[in-house]
């Protein structure tokens, strides 16, 4: 995949590219960045990028001509064009999974008070990061793009995405580390069992349950199967999970360290 990114501040993306995940992926060739300055293809003899709206108001406008220009200078017959911007729908899970498919995607980041508006014709989607306001594209583009290229092959461990927040419309079960006490508070014995399909449904309940504490929008339109229905109806501790417990303290040992 190549994402290319048409801003004003290349150099905000100068780390970002360069740590963690997205710099493995970068080489191992699986994604490529390519960063432009829009103001490199600005006409005006004061290399000007941006003006005062036309009919007053408070700001300044990004220009049409550097950004169409800066665009055509990298558009493809293949690439997809987003713009950043509030009129968008909300960015999600399944958008990340969808643009995922993409072989050439292209963010336009806006600045200032916004865009010339005769730049939309040539924009293929608006999405929105958040019903907030940013200082300008740049933060979006980046989030959008780490959220899509994790999804690429190779990128990470295929087994890490087949189970994380919003893969299903709910958020991801709890996740824990050794030691087995922290402070007072313990890893659930469940998760000792060796009992996979109990550990299974603790976390299918878990996730059930603390989607409804703190995502109730999300709760509230999913779709739920009748063993979901029947996980949330439950007592806590049932008498699976507390078999599942016995039997494996038998094969199983806690470390307290």
């Amino acid at each position: 995949m190549k994402i290319t990114i048409l801003t004003l501040f290349p150099e905000f993306f100068a780390t970002p590219l360069n740590t963690s995940i997205i710099k493995r992926a970068k080489e191992k060739g699986i994604v490529e960045f390519q960063l432009v300055n829009i103001r490199d293809y600005t006409e005006d003899k004061y290399h000007r990028v941006d003006n005062p709206p036309t009919g007053g108001g408070a700001g300044l406008i990004m220009q049409c001509q550097p950004i169409l220009s800066s665009l055509r200078s990298v558009k493809k017959e293949n690439s997809y064009v987003i713009l950043p911007s509030p009129r968008g729908k909300p960015f999600t899970q399944e958008d990340a999974l969808r643009l995922s498919k993409k072989e050439d995607l292209i963010f336009i980041c806006g600045h200032y008070e916004g865009i010339d508006e005769r730049i939309s014709p040539y924009v293929d989607e608006f999405l929105s990061l958040g019903d907030f306001i940013l200082t300008g594209g740049e933060i979006a583009s980046l989030a959008f793009s780490d959220a899509i290229l994790r999804l690429l092959d190779g990128v990470i461990a295929s087994e890490s995405t087949k189970e994380e927040s919003f893969q299903d419309g709910l958020l991801e079960y709890p996740q824990y580390t050794l030691p087995y006490q922290f402070e007072g508070q313990k890893i659930p014995d469940i998760l000792f069992s060796g009992n996979h399909l109990a550990i299974k449904k603790w976390r299918r309940k878990q996730s059930l349950k603390l989607t409804k504490h703190y995502r109730p929008d999300l709760f509230d339109k999913h779709k739920f199967s009748a063993k979901d229905l029947q996980l949330l109806q439950e007592e806590d501790s049932p008498d699976w999970e507390k078999k599942a417990i016995e039997k494996g303290k038998k094969f199983t040992s806690r470390d307290e360290n």
